[in-house]
């Protein structure tokens, strides 16, 4: 008989990516005598969502992309959403800011680097919206920065790579934030995972799959094998979070509650291309977002990005979509099907009714040719020399399905929260923006499921010690936003 050894925490984290270590180093320090363990099914951190070659953006802030301030049937720019994500960047900043502060965390150039945001687009139509929604973002003080041109000249000194070649009667407009960044999540999870494990108390395992999870009197009991020797062990948590990217859901479903009820998942994959050639790289200093194409999900936005990897500055392009049946890079094709219930066949049936668009739209970028995928990227980038540039293969995000009263199901992009209504377990399901907005979301998880803690004077005091000022505020008040956000990027070392 297998011996099972039996464990106790107060806080037991599933998997090692950016939200399980985002989550546990705010907890630490709200309360250093906690006890917890974060569990890993890979052999090492940040594997997932979080490596910065599975990740699209980086930085996300509202600042160049499109599908954040949608153009109503008038001609009117919503810029509601870009804002709030801008607001909760700057709130992840603030966290960053004062990790960097402890001499434990190390330097801030590991993990974020400043690269200028662009939005870019072709056509009369387009233009017309770009002009409109930058009038619309520079009303508010966090988009004040933004610059917009329709001359090619400035055009050729904001991104010189793109405007070789071009048809000189091409009509194109485009905006410019320099205060944008590239944030290597990756880097940050094995940071964050790194000064954790300096804590007292703190326990970060790998080769860890969860395989049972049950209540108990005073939370949960989680068992847990280790995938390389085989042994068993049971850990008891008062507090349990499912941060698992893609594999959440099915460890939500194992749970059993009722909150998790009639969610399915999406999967959608992602391929990039990659150039490293120095020579092509220096020419373009900047991450240009452009419209997606018609039935294309959000996640599917065409963008050519400066990425900083490790010290070495790298060019992105893409993201093309594709479709598999696992829930991560590294799951098996079994994910999907196995995580069809009674409780979500509905939404997920209405789901697939609803989005013949997308469908069609996937099929066709799993079907593409290299050449297309080259033209896709000509648009970008006219003069392209085919030799400079490999394909990548990016992670799994697993899109959102649920319940909706008048539709049966809808496929929801973004992320949501899903916690039992006694607070005692948390999953994060969805994708983008994700990474850059971490910080927001587990905030919001703390006030949820820590709620009596978070209300106390003592956890009060350090969170306006660590957040100087929080979303609504940061919306509202021009000066705050300036001041707080002029203290993160010196602490950020980005000015």
């Amino acid at each position: 008989m297998t011996q099972v050894n039996h464990e106790t925490v107060d806080v037991l984290l599933v998997g090692a990516g950016i939200m399980s270590a985002t989550l546990a180093v705010l907890l630490k320090e709200l309360d250093p005598n906690l006890k917890l363990e974060i569990a890993e099914l890979r052999s090492s951190g940040a594997i997932e969502s979080s490596n910065p070659w599975n990740n699209a953006g980086t930085g996300h802030a509202g600042l160049c992309e499109l599908n954040y301030t949608p153009q109503a049937a008038n001609g009117s720019v919503d810029i509601k959403k870009a804002v709030q994500i801008n607001t909760q960047f700057e709130v992840s900043k603030q966290f960053w800011s004062y990790l960097c502060g402890k001499s434990a965390f190390g330097s801030p150039k590991n993990f974020i680097n400043p690269v200028p945001h662009l939005s870019f687009v072709r056509g009369e139509k387009d233009v017309g919206f770009l002009k409109t929604r930058h009038a619309a973002l520079t009303q508010h003080h966090a988009f004040a920065g933004m610059e917009y041109t329709e001359d090619k000249a400035a055009m050729a000194e904001w991104m010189p790579l793109m405007m070789q070649g071009r048809d000189a009667n091409e009509r194109i407009a485009a905006t410019r934030a320099l205060n944008g960044t590239d944030v290597n999540f990756g880097a940050l999870t094995n940071q964050l995972l790194q000064y954790l494990a300096q804590q007292g108390g703190t326990t970060v395992s790998y080769s860890q799959k969860v395989t049972g999870l049950k209540r108990t009197a005073d939370g949960w009991s989680a068992e847990v094998k280790n995938t390389k020797s085989g042994e068993q062990r049971e850990i008891k948590a008062k507090f349990v979070f499912l941060g698992a990217g893609g594999g959440a859901l099915p460890l939500l479903q194992m749970s059993g509650i009722e909150e998790g009820k009639g969610f399915g998942g999406f999967p959608v994959s992602g391929q990039w291309l990659r150039c490293d050639n120095p020579e092509v790289v220096k020419q373009h200093q900047a991450k240009v977002y452009s419209q997606a194409e018609v039935g294309a999900p959000p996640m599917s936005v065409p963008h050519l990005d400066t990425r900083v990897v490790d010290g070495k500055t790298s060019l992105l392009f893409g993201p093309y979509a594709g479709f598999t049946t696992k829930f991560l890079k590294y799951g098996s094709f079994l994910d999907l099907p196995l995580s069809v219930r009674p409780s979500n066949i509905g939404p997920m049936l209405a789901v697939a009714r609803d989005n013949f668009d997308l469908t069609r739209y996937l099929i066709k970028e799993v079907l593409q040719s290299p050449e297309q995928r080259l033209e896709s990227l000509r648009k970008f980038y006219p003069n392209l020399n085919p030799a400079d540039w490999r394909l990548e293969i990016a992670g799994q995000r697993v899109q959102i399905i649920k319940k909706d009263a008048k539709k049966g199901g809808i496929l929801q992009f973004g992320t949501e929260l899903v916690a039992a209504e006694d607070g005692t377990i948390a999953a994060l399901l969805g994708a983008s923006p994700g990474a850059s907005v971490t910080v927001s979301i587990m905030l919001n998880l703390i006030e949820r499921c820590f709620a009596a803690q978070a209300g106390s004077a003592a956890w009060a005091a350090k969170l306006k010690e660590i957040f100087p000022a929080r979303e609504k505020v940061l919306e509202e008040d021009a000066a705050l936003y300036r001041s707080v956000s002029e203290q993160s990027d010196k602490a950020l070392q980005l000015v």
